[in-house]
């Protein structure tokens, strides 16, 4: 395994002509997502798949820097089953934290399971457009990470990096077609940064292709 400068517990792997991506495995033994494990040099990995996960499609299209460290306090809004979630819990370890966050109580219950085995994050059932619903549930946070493909997705970034320390990073996976159908993906993408610009510092950018369509990543500080 060859790991990923600047992102903890990461690691490329070539396999034959293709390169394969993996995180360190928390919890060794357990593939909570049916992803495949591997062993070497007595460390289990999991594979992290950037068709399953914008953040790792965002590594991958080489962004210079997410944030992320071990024992990083993480306020993630959009955890969904809990996938992406999972490989960030696996990148600040044991001694950092995850506040995950969804508003679907069917989704909230799988991400339930992943919690359960995972110690270092919990799940919390609420709308991440309206942070007074969990203020008194969270502290302040090293990264602010939203995934929430809604049209007022900026705005709910914007409005949730008030829990994130002085220092802090957003982390923001855009899906384009959630904010207008009518616009092309880069103009969209444009007018994003401008609005982002006003309140926060881009420290880097990536658009997704060719793991997800329409999509982008920014990485702002506070």
């Amino acid at each position: 395994m060859n790991p990923v400068m600047k992102f903890p517990n990461v690691y490329l792997r070539k396999e034959g002509k293709k390169i394969r991506f993996y995180s360190k495995n928390l919890i060794p033994g357990i593939s909570q997502f049916e992803e495949k494990l591997v062993r070497e040099g007595g460390i289990e990995y999991r594979e992290w798949e950037p068709k399953r996960s914008k953040l790792a499609a965002a590594i991958m299209n080489k962004i210079s820097q997410i944030g992320i460290k071990e024992g990083n306090v993480v306020l993630y809004l959009g955890a969904s089953h809990g996938y992406t979630a999972s490989f960030v819990s696996d990148m600040i370890g044991k001694n950092g934290f995850i506040f995950a966050i969804d508003f679907a109580p069917v989704v909230v219950r799988d991400l339930v399971f992943v919690c359960e085995q995972r110690k270092n994050m919990t799940p919390i059932l609420a709308d991440c457009n309206h942070p007074e619903e969990y203020a008194d549930k969270i502290v302040k946070v090293d990264i602010v990470y939203q995934d929430v493909a809604q049209k007022n997705q900026v705005e709910i970034f914007l409005k949730n990096m008030q829990f994130a320390k002085p220092d802090g990073f957003g982390l923001l996976a855009l899906k384009a077609r959630s904010i207008d159908v009518t616009k092309k993906p880069r103009e969209v993408f444009r007018e994003v940064r401008a609005k982002l610009e006003k309140e926060v510092k881009i420290v880097d950018y990536r658009e997704l292709e060719p793991f997800e369509k329409d999509h982008a990543f920014f990485v702002v500080k506070k």
